[in-house]
Order: C-alpha cells, then structure tokens, then sequence
C-alpha cells in the first residue's frame, strides 16, 4: 500500500519533551507559555535527579494537569541520554510528533504553531537563529560568536546547507525517531543535536528551519562546558572526514 502524501499524514497528537537538571524557578512558566499557546499538547519532563526539587514539582504540576508527565532518571546523564529516554517514552504512545524544548526559557513555546505547520512540508523542523527572521536576545557576544563558528564548523565538515544544527528547538516526525538507530547515538551533550540532525538528513529525510527567537535564560546556569565543546569538534570532525572520504570512493569507483 502507497504511503499517504506527507501533508495528508497527521501531526497530532504532539509531545513536547523538556528534559531537566536543576530547573525549578523555570518549570512552571515555561508549561504554563507551553500551554498557553497550545493548550492540547503535552510535555514530558524528563528530571535527572534534580537536587533543587525540580522533580517533585514536576510531579505535582502533573497531579493537577493531565497534560503534563514526568519521567525520572537517577542521575545527570546528559542532554542525549535525556532526550533519547523521553522518544522512547512518546514512542511507545501514540504521539505523531515528537517535540524538543528546553526548560529555560530560551525557546519560546509561542514560536512552536508555526513550527507544526512547517512539518505539512517536513520531517524535522529546527527553530534556527541563524536564518532570517531569527533572532537572539540578551547572549553574551561571545555565546553567540561561539554558537555561530561551531554552525559554520559543521557546515562544513558534514557538507549540508542546514544553518543550524545546534538547533535545540526542533520537531520530528514520529517516523524519522522510528528509523533513526537511537541505540547507536553516544553523543551526550549538545553535540547530540548536530548528531541526530545529520543523521536525519542522511537517511534521506527532509529537514527545514523555521526563525525563532532565542533569548538567554534568567534563572540557573547553563549547561555548556568546555567538554561539551570538545566533544562536538571531535564527533564532528570524525563525521566530516567519513563523509568526504565516501564521497571520494564513489567517485574513484566511476
């Protein structure tokens, strides 16, 4: 049987995964935004044993809100290990689409209506900065210049014209998670974005970027460190070198 067109195949019911480490003065706002602008969705908080509390007022949010679950880990795995448990978690419901948003503020959930409509066109959509209409507020310059060569370092490595693979505001299909191997990805940090936007791409999927506004958070501390940034040079140089090298066998082969 012929698979139906993309924009006929449904996007609800839609599952907005927030993973979690030390998050509570921004919990309630961010689902209450989340909500706001889509009152039918709901949001996954996946706690990694938060020693501010953020867990258990998780679970009270979810006592009072049907919209709202909650999964505990025990301990700070990472933003990888995090996300991949929460497309688990939606993957063995009935979600048709698979949301990624963080807890701190920094991605608007009023940006996200627009996202879902893209994905009539797509199977991955990324709240990108770095395409026009996007925008960033309140980032220190020197995140910014480190964001923007870290996108530009990719781009070039992997070979594709996506803008932003840091993305960490995105929208998947359920099919791309369901083919995607997410036992194989080791990547831990935010390398993990660029991870699975790559192999996204690769599988022959289509990608869009869709201008958000990304604005620093006001409570807690971010999680980047200088491993995380280590970590994506590295995974990324691996891949770029991979890539260029299949790329020159098929063309010797000719």
């Amino acid at each position: 049987m012929a698979q139906a067109p993309r924009a006929a195949q449904p996007i609800d019911p839609v599952l907005v995964v927030i993973p979690t480490y030390n998050e509570r003065e921004n919990l309630t706002p961010i689902l209450e935004r989340l909500h706001k602008a889509l009152p039918d969705v709901n949001a996954l908080v996946v706690d990694d044993g938060s020693p501010d509390g953020t867990g258990e007022l998780a679970d009270k949010l979810a006592a009072d809100n049907p919209h709202i679950h909650v999964l505990h880990r025990t301990e700070k795995a990472g933003l990888g290990a995090a996300y991949v448990a929460g497309f688990r978690w939606g993957l063995e419901r009935d979600y048709a689409t698979i949301v990624e948003m963080d807890a701190d503020g920094s991605h608007a959930p009023e940006d996200l209506p627009r996202m879902l409509d893209a994905l009539s066109d797509a199977d991955l959509v990324l709240g990108s900065r770095y395409v026009p209409g996007g925008s960033v507020v309140n980032w220190p310059k020197r995140r910014e210049l480190l964001s923007r060569a870290a996108n530009l370092y990719s781009r070039l490595a992997l070979g594709m014209k996506i803008r932003e693979y840091t993305a960490g505001f995105r929208a998947y299909r359920r099919q791309v998670l369901e083919k995607l191997e997410l036992d194989e990805i080791a990547s831990r940090g935010y390398c993990f974005q660029i991870d699975l936007a790559w192999r996204t791409a690769r599988a022959g999927f289509d990608v869009v970027e869709v201008p958000i506004t990304f604005t620093e958070r006001e409570f807690g501390e971010s999680k980047m460190s200088g491993s995380v940034i280590r970590e994506a040079m590295l995974r990324v140089g691996v891949w770029g070198l991979q890539h260029r090298w299949t790329q020159l066998r098929r063309l010797f082969r000719r």
